[in-house]
C-alpha cells in the first residue's frame, strides 16, 4: 500500500511539473499557408510525417505546439529554451501570431494511425509500462499524463499515439541526458529510472497506439 501511495504521489508531482499556462489561438487557414512553405518537407503536408526522425504534428494539442515553437526560437542572445539545430533557424522569422496559426492548423488535422512494430514482445512490455509504469523503480505510468489512449490531456499534456518510435526514443534520450529541459526536468526524473529496453519498449508501443 505504501508503494502505491508513493507512486500516486509521484504521478501528481510529475503532472504538476509538466503543466503549462501557454494559451493558443490562431487561424488554421493562415497556418496552412505557412506550413506549406516552411514545414511540410519534414512534417508532411497535413502534419503526418513519413520520416521516422521527424515528428507527426497532426492532431497535437495547440497549446503544446505553440509552447514548443516559442521555445525553439532563440532570444536576443542567441539562446533557445529548447535548442535544436534544425528547428531554431526554421522559427527564427516566425512571429508569435505565425506560431499560433501553425498550432491551430496542425491541431485541426487528423492524426494518421502509426504502424505497430513487428517485435510483439517489445510492444507488450511497452504496453505494461505505458499503462502501469514500474512501481519497483518508481516509474509512473505514461497514461497518467498522456491519457490511456495516448491522446494527451488538453491543454497541458501532449498527444503521443502513433508517434514515430525513432522520434520518441530520441526525445527520451535527450530528456534523460538533460539535453532537453523545457519540461522543468520532470521527464529526466522519470527516465533516469528506466532501462534502455524499457524506453525502446514504450516508444514501440506508442507508435502502434490508435
Amino acid at each position: 500500500m505504501k508503494m502505491i501511495k508513493t507512486s500516486l504521489a509521484m504521478v501528481t508531482v510529475f503532472a504538476m511539473g509538466l503543466s503549462t499556462s501557454v494559451l493558443a489561438t490562431g487561424d488554421a487557414a493562415k497556418g496552412q499557408e505557412i506550413a506549406a512553405g516552411v514545414c511540410a518537407g519534414c512534417h508532411g503536408a497535413d502534419g503526418n510525417s513519413i520520416i521516422p526522425n521527424f515528428p507527426s504534428l497532426a492532431g497535437q494539442q495547440p497549446e503544446y505546439l505553440l509552447k514548443q515553437l516559442m521555445e525553439f526560437k532563440a532570444d536576443e542572445n542567441g539562446v533557445a529554451v529548447r535548442n535544436n539545430a534544425a528547428m531554431t533557424p526554421m522559427v527564427a522569422e516566425l512571429s508569435k501570431e505565425d506560431m499560433e496559426n501553425l498550432a491551430a492548423f496542425y491541431a485541426s488535422q487528423k492524426r494518421a494511425p502509426g504502424k505497430v512494430p513487428d517485435d510483439s514482445d517489445l510492444v507488450a512490455l511497452g504496453k505494461i509500462l505505458y499503462h502501469g509504469g514500474n512501481i519497483e523503480n518508481g516509474v509512473p505510468a505514461c497514461a497518467s499524463c498522456h491519457g490511456p489512449t495516448g491522446t494527451g490531456i488538453p491543454p497541458r499534456y501532449p498527444a503521443l499515439a502513433g508517434q514515430h518510435a525513432d522520434y520518441t526514443m530520441t526525445q527520451l534520450d535527450l530528456f534523460n541526458k538533460g539535453e532537453r529541459t523545457n519540461d522543468n526536468k520532470v521527464m529526466q526524473q522519470v527516465l533516469t529510472r528506466m532501462s534502455g529496453a524499457e524506453k525502446r519498449a514504450v516508444s514501440a508501443y506508442i507508435q502502434g497506439m490508435h
